[in-house]
């Protein structure tokens, strides 16, 4: 049997639930640690300090970041249940979803941790009980209050202000509504029979989502079949499936969620991109008639260019058969640069 990697992390942190799902679904062994204080320590010189955590059983090495791990798992085991769609046009688009959940959902999923006390409490003692496990409330009050202050201190820098609500929330009810009837007409995945990277984000994020007190009653409310998908990815090991052919059409969950990335996220991350070249400290552009208001941030400027150079290296077939979807849902610009 191979020797298992060390997977440490947060069940709170989006990501670390992603790459973990990713894992099971690959059936790549293992073992899962929360970052308690006695583990943080282990990681205190590593740089960004970010969970999860992939430790390689061959040398000890430390990698972090969900994304980049999860193509280095597909170099380092080929051929065994990818998550990457085999043809590469496809293979973009799952990469655009994973995207939008990843830097964009993540807004929705940020925002309703922490807009109400209610669920500012739930997720400061989900969190500091987890690093702290048989301690009580008041042996953990201060911990979650200076976590909870740090938390809702970043709310204006990642967009989750009261004059972005209206388009934040707005975006989590069409994002459940495009889930809720993809899980009651065409089945559990968006390219084919079998998960996609873009699968494990969309659930990472709302993962959280289906605990928090907030979305999770709107999601039993208004999308009780996606509230239950949640469940299902979190352990699709023994899922068996196929990619959906290049050329068959598209689901209308894919179409509809390249129509969210065309219409907030693409557009934001080119504002981004605007600001930072400028040296401006704010990303401001309006979105879908709305305005949106939030901080440059430079790693988002890296999503958009490691998208272009994803488009551009695909050859003339691939590209073209995505081109003209594309085009229709809003994302041929911004991509094409």
């Amino acid at each position: 049997m191979d020797e298992p990697y060390r997977l440490i992390g947060e069940l709170s942190s989006p990501y670390t639930v992603k790459l973990r799902g990713v894992m099971r679904y690959r059936r790549l062994p293992y073992v899962f640690q929360i970052r308690t204080p006695a583990v943080a320590a282990e990681l205190q010189r590593l740089q960004p300090a970010l969970v999860p955590v992939l430790q390689f059983p061959e040398d000890g090495s430390l990698h972090v970041d969900s994304t980049p791990l999860i193509y280095l798992l597909e170099r380092r085991h080929p051929g065994r249940r990818s998550v990457v769609p085999g043809d590469p046009g496809l293979a973009l688009l799952a990469h655009l979803l994973e995207d939008l959940a990843d830097e964009w959902i993540t807004k929705c999923m940020f925002h309703y941790r922490w807009q109400t006390p209610q669920d500012g409490a739930f997720a400061a003692r989900w969190l500091e009980a987890s690093h702290r496990p048989g301690q009580s409330d008041a042996q953990l009050r201060d911990h979650m209050a200076d976590f909870t202050e740090r938390q809702v201190s970043r709310l204006a820098l990642v967009g989750c202000t009261e004059e972005n609500r209206p388009l934040i929330e707005g975006t989590f009810r069409r994002l459940l509504a495009i889930l809720e009837r993809h899980v009651t007409t065409v089945g559990d995945f968006l390219f084919g029979t079998r998960p996609s990277l873009a699968e494990f984000a969309l659930l990472g994020q709302l993962y959280p989502m289906s605990l928090d007190p907030t979305p999770m009653a709107l999601m039993r409310e208004t999308a009780p079949f996606t509230y239950l998908w949640v469940e299902r990815m979190g352990d699709t090991s023994g899922v068996e499936g196929t990619w959906r052919g290049a050329e068959e059409p598209h689901p209308p969950a894919v179409v509809d969620l390249l129509r969210m990335a065309g219409t907030y996220y693409l557009p934001f991350l080119q504002a981004n991109a605007r600001a930072l070249a400028n040296g401006e400290p704010m990303v401001e552009v309006t979105l879908d008639g709305q305005p949106f208001r939030q901080g440059a941030f430079k790693y988002q400027g890296k999503c958009l260019k490691w998208l272009r150079e994803e488009l551009a290296s695909l050859s003339p077939g691939p590209q073209g058969r995505i081109e003209p979807l594309l085009r229709e849902t809003g994302c041929w610009e911004s991509l094409a640069g």
